[in-house]
């Protein structure tokens, strides 16, 4: 059994920053339907304490930033700051975001003056708290630079600059690293450690939304684990080791597994209809209309290929796997998921296996993988079914994607009816099933495939 952390331990005895009570948020879609996004999520924030936010794309981490932020009202629920409800913008708060968001007319020094100027603090007072925020970042000499000369490690330097010019008694962070080359993430994870172990960051607390693993037990106490759709904390973890952190070091490795584990344990791909407001889950099966990722058969070919090639024999530790193929975890989980889908692989406490269809594949020639993919197409996912179906009952061996479109709308948004049908389209393809004219906007059979 692993014990929390001195710092966090710490942490417990402080006061609490923030508090989310019963927050849930769900968006209009239409008379019938509403998207529920956040579903009844409780926490709290010490001072003293770096929390991670952990989950998927599109898990409502970054809606939930905003409403702690104070940036949007939840549609039930409050989150009190210091005793009391936010009901808007927080002078205590700040946030740092994932694209910089930087004014490319202004100089580094303006750029970071910003939080100053709107509180209306002028003078000697502002040129010194700019001045150590820029020198605590590591910007010094940079003051007259235009954002357009910096590299992205030293654009997202000015915007945490620009969080921490304000002291701000908690700082909120949307996937700060994600869109940095990996050396320089890496070294502005660890001069923010460092600074914060030396307490040098003149803030009580963090908040730091990510969806990379490594990263959330490199840098926090404590990691809540975020389900999707809707989003919800489903699990509160507490990190066990002091800083600064070794990810080499086997209880760091054994940790980072045990979060694989919880993060695929019977992780299916979801239908938006599970998100929808008053609609009760289908225990009948696949439903026909879920929402498919943005995967395509080349990436599962090539996981299915490295997974059966030796050393991995068909069974791979996630973590290991990830390194190895250099894939986010957003990448990752669906590619896992959508073979398990397919019964070509399974996930297993953090694993990944091939089943035996799934070396089956891997060992044949183009013509039995198609066939393979064919099969598991029409077994397991109802959608290429039903179009299949459609097109063998019609004469012309045609029908409208409008159709299709038009009763996925119902249960699922624009945008995942689009990328489902796109997904199933490119598989549809390889095996040869159907295909899909994108000026007509119709499935159709080739005429060797029409019955």
């Amino acid at each position: 059994m692993t014990l929390p952390s001195p710092e966090f331990q710490n942490a417990l005895r402080r006061p609490v920053l923030v508090e989310a009570r019963h927050v849930s948020q769900a968006y209009h879609k239409d008379s019938a339907v509403d998207l529920q996004v956040l579903d009844d999520v409780n926490f709290s924030i010490h001072a003293g304490e770096i929390v991670g936010l952990l989950g998927r794309s599109g898990s409502g981490k970054s809606t939930l930033l905003r409403i702690l932020a104070g940036l949007l009202s939840p549609t039930s629920g409050e989150v009190v700051w210091k005793d009391h409800p936010i009901e808007g913008p927080q002078s205590g708060i700040a946030m740092v975001f994932q694209s910089f968001a930087l004014f490319p007319w202004m100089t580094v020094e303006e750029n970071v003056a910003l939080g100053l100027d709107a509180k209306g603090i002028q003078g000697q007072e502002r040129d010194r708290l700019v001045e150590n925020a820029i020198n605590l970042i590591g910007l010094g000499g940079y003051e007259n630079a235009w954002p357009k000369e910096l590299s992205g490690g030293m654009q997202q330097r000015v915007g945490l600059a620009r969080a921490l010019v304000v002291q701000p008694d908690l700082l909120l962070m949307d996937e700060p690293f994600s869109a940095l080359d990996v050396l320089t993430a890496e070294n502005l994870r660890t001069d923010l450690v460092e600074l914060w172990s030396e307490k040098k960051l003149p803030v009580q607390g963090m908040l730091v939304v990510t969806h990379n693993i490594e990263e959330a037990v490199l840098i926090c106490d404590r990691i809540m684990i975020f389900s999707s759709n809707p989003g919800r904390i489903a699990h509160n973890l507490t990190v066990p080791f002091a800083h600064p952190r070794n990810r080499e070091d086997l209880a760091f490795r054994q940790f980072v597994d045990q979060i694989y584990a919880l993060m695929t344990q019977r992780a299916p791909i979801v239908s938006e209809a599970d998100m929808a407001i008053g609609v009760k889950q289908s225990n009948s099966g696949t439903p026909a209309f879920m929402a498919l990722p943005s995967v395509s058969i080349t990436m599962m070919i090539g996981m299915m290929e490295a997974l059966a090639a030796p050393p991995l024999n068909g069974r791979a530790d996630l973590p290991m796997l990830a390194e190895k193929l250099q894939l986010e975890l957003d990448d990752l989980f669906p590619l896992g998921e959508s073979l398990e889908l397919l019964r070509l692989a399974e996930l297993e406490d953090g694993d990944i296996i091939l089943t035996n269809e799934g070396v089956h594949f891997v060992l044949s020639d183009m013509d039995e993988r198609k066939a393979i993919m064919g099969h598991a197409l029409i077994h397991n996912v109802p959608l290429v079914k039903m179009i299949r179906n459609v097109l063998d009952e019609r004469p012309t061996h045609s029908t409208s994607a409008e159709r299709f479109r038009d009763e996925m709308g119902a249960t699922m948004s624009p945008d995942y009816a689009r990328q489902t049908l796109q997904t199933v389209v490119g598989w549809a393809r390889f095996a040869e099933l159907f295909d899909f004219d994108e000026e007509g906007d119709r499935f159709y059979l080739e005429e060797d495939n029409a019955e």
